[in-house]
């Protein structure tokens, strides 16, 4: 069938169809549904219940070691006792609580990951504006440092760090800062530069105001929410490090309480107390879930 011709375009709308409609109905086809409209209290329903589940384990973090005691307070008689009135979340191997245990580690595991998270943020956001601000060798040369860091896995640089003193925070803590610095400098520059190129910077510079004034008034209120965003998810990405790490024996060292490491101890006795491994690896679905609910953008298969 031949195409009808240009004068279609001029048809009037009819019932609200457009001349595409009316097109697509000549060749048999069915008129196009409009795209479905974006759901803003879908996306901010799911950033507030991901915001609720950190705060919650924030405050779990903080008050749980003060409210379930010592973690290391061994009461042999009662090895592997079940979920009860006195354990809630029972015993291990030694008699020690395992919610005590899980507290401290929580404290632990949040704490570093979020002092590694912003001790990464700092230099990588300043050098990714750097970057940006004045191109030319110095955006090559930090664009190589980049791209080598990004060259090894960051797990494998961690371990490296960790291998340097095992079961020392500082080990980790370098460690993980030198592998999440990278994901602040490639956000930051690929914000900043449309941002510094753009017209309200330009009359800034013209009317004569400095570097402290175009970083204060733009550069930084762009940056601020992505920033924020990716904060929250290095810090998880950092705590699942410190379990990893944990579980495979490089990381923390007994009798010290941290996730990776008491999956590790609870292991040999999964069979006979599996609540002692479920409650870390629940603590820490808990957080990769918090983690992409906070996330507006993404959009559920």
């Amino acid at each position: 069938m031949s195409s009808p011709p240009e004068s279609l375009s001029a048809i009037p709308h009819k019932g609200g169809r457009t001349p595409v409609a009316w097109q697509s109905q000549l060749h048999g086809g069915a008129e196009a549904e409009p795209s479905a409209p974006p759901r803003p209290f879908r996306r901010a329903w799911r950033t507030l219940l991901g915001g609720a589940m950190l705060a919650m384990l924030a405050l779990f973090a903080l008050l749980g070691p003060w409210l379930a005691g010592s973690p290391v307070e061994q009461d042999l008689r009662n090895t592997l006792a079940a979920p009860g009135a006195q354990h809630w979340l029972g015993t291990d191997v030694l008699g020690r609580s395992a919610l005590a245990r899980l507290a401290h580690a929580a404290r632990l595991s949040l704490g570093l990951a979020l002092l590694a998270a912003l001790s990464a943020a700092v230099p990588g956001t300043l050098l990714g504006i750097a970057a940006a601000w004045r191109g030319g060798r110095t955006e090559r040369a930090l664009l190589m440092l980049a791209d080598s860091v990004l060259a090894i896995p960051g797990l494998l640089l961690v371990l490296l760090f960790a291998a340097l003193a095992p079961g020392a925070l500082w080990a980790v803590y370098a460690g993980l800062s030198a592998a999440l610095w990278v994901e602040y400098f490639r956000v930051s520059r690929a914000v900043a530069r449309p941002v510094l190129a753009g017209d309200a910077v330009q009359a800034s510079r013209l009317l004569g105001f400095g570097r402290g004034y175009v970083l204060r008034r733009h550069l930084l209120p762009a940056l601020a929410p992505t920033l924020g965003t990716l904060l929250a998810f290095t810090t998880s990405q950092a705590v699942l490090a410190l379990a990893a790490l944990g579980f495979v024996g490089v990381g923390m060292q007994p009798p010290t309480p941290e996730l990776g490491l008491m999956m590790t101890e609870a292991m040999p006795f999964y069979e006979e107390a599996p609540w002692l491994i479920a409650a870390p690896t629940a603590l820490l679905v808990w957080l990769v879930a918090a983690m992409m609910l906070l996330n507006p953008d993404r959009e559920t298969a």
